[in-house]
């Protein structure tokens, strides 16, 4: 859209976690980032990778930010390695709601 301009695409893994037997399944989605962020981060033009947590809601999120060109190549690579990511997300008991979403980034001040 022409009125609507950005740097960065961004794509989002996101779950909801259980706070089951001391928040196990968060700490169990923790481990499986751990384990996929040396790749993850190594990208070429990744800008940044982000975690959120929100105890309140539940929510787990993984934000990977790229350059336009760049994430169109992450893209092209069907965002290796999210499958794998992903299925490891729904293997751990008490993760629900194993979603991604892909979005645009402006950096805005007022």
């Amino acid at each position: 859209m022409p009125f609507v301009n950005f740097e960065h695409i961004a794509r989002e893994w996101r779950c909801k976690f259980s706070s089951d037997s001391d928040n196990a399944s968060l700490m169990a989605a923790q481990a499986k980032l751990e384990e996929i962020l040396p790749e993850v981060s190594s990208m070429e033009g990744v800008a940044s990778v982000q975690r959120i947590v929100c105890g309140g809601c539940h929510d787990f999120k993984i934000i990977t930010k790229l350059p336009k060109a760049a994430f169109e190549a992450w893209e092209k690579a069907a965002f290796a390695p999210e499958a794998d990511f992903l299925a490891a997300l729904k293997a751990i008991p008490g993760i629900s709601a194993v979603e991604t979403q892909t979005y645009t980034f402006k950096e805005v001040r007022m």
